[in-house]
């Protein structure tokens, strides 16, 4: 850890990491705290894993049809808003056949992008990283394209809080206020796709639900209201990515792996800590 900061000054790489790991933090703060209350961590799952659909169609039309400006990202949010409309609709008009069409995208998702990664030509170890997790490879221009993308997800969601906040705790009360449950639920699916695709850039596609939910889980123990626990889980969100990163760097340890081994360490030593004070004090 100490080699850590001690090259974090020099080593711009390391200070975009850092930014990429805090910019990432809020949107997931924000919308962690939505997914976890509205229980829709599968639905969050099943958009994580179609995004590889994007990205490996993205990388297929750049290195075949020499598409430069069509970065993996960009495939990855066009996959990930797609799933997140197609789960949302399914969920409004059919509910009972929810659960088979968020598995179905979610392996469709990822077959699609492992064909499309088959019939690149090259070994395409940059695309394959997201599957895990790539924060120190974040370029500039994939900052900015973060940094836009963060500022959406935050913007879009804390202006509809009540709106969200209804929505997530009681639709039927919703509707009676004349809240529109099925746009913002919708709306709501939209943002957790973008926020799905800034987290791949840290933890990558297997580990997104991961981050998405521990931080919000943890947040939840200390928060009485909704705001309280966005903010708390920004909080825990930035403390596990640069805790990762710092942890990782001098062992040369996967940073996205290194980043949910300590969220999970930190949720399970709160929940058990929690049970145990709830035991002792009743």
């Amino acid at each position: 850890m100490s080699e850590f900061f001690a090259e974090f000054t020099q080593q711009t790489f390391l200070q975009y990491a850092v930014l990429t790991g805090i910019l990432v933090s809020i949107a997931c703060g924000v919308i962690g705290s939505y997914v976890v209350t509205r229980r829709i961590t599968y639905i969050a799952g099943a958009i994580a894993h179609s995004v590889l659909a994007g990205m490996g169609a993205a990388r297929y039309f750049q290195t075949v049809y020499h598409w430069e400006w069509l970065h993996p990202l960009y495939g990855a949010l066009v996959a990930a808003l797609i799933s997140a409309i197609i789960i949302g609709l399914v969920s409004l008009g059919a509910k009972q056949r929810e659960d088979t069409v968020i598995g179905a995208v979610w392996a469709i998702g990822m077959a699609i992008g492992i064909l499309f990664i088959f019939k690149t030509p090259g070994y395409n170890e940059d695309l394959m990283s997201y599957l895990f997790g790539n924060i120190l490879m974040v370029s500039s221009d994939e900052l900015w394209l973060i940094a836009g993308l963060d500022a959406v997800v935050v913007v879009i969601g804390l202006l509809f809080y009540k709106q969200f906040l209804a929505v997530c705790f009681d639709e039927e009360f919703a509707r009676l206020r004349g809240i529109s449950v099925e746009f913002y639920y919708l709306l709501l699916l939209c943002l957790t796709a973008i926020t799905v695709v800034l987290l791949v850039t840290v933890v990558g596609i297997v580990m997104v639900i991961a981050l998405i939910t521990l931080p919000a889980a943890v947040a939840g123990m200390f928060s009485k209201r909704l705001w309280q626990m966005m903010v708390l889980s920004t909080l825990f969100t930035i403390l596990f990515t640069t805790g990762g990163l710092a942890l990782s760097y001098g062992p040369n340890l996967p940073a996205g792996a290194t980043t949910i081994v300590l969220a999970g360490a930190v949720y399970l030593a709160v929940a058990i800590g929690s049970r145990i004070f709830r035991t002792r004090h009743p």
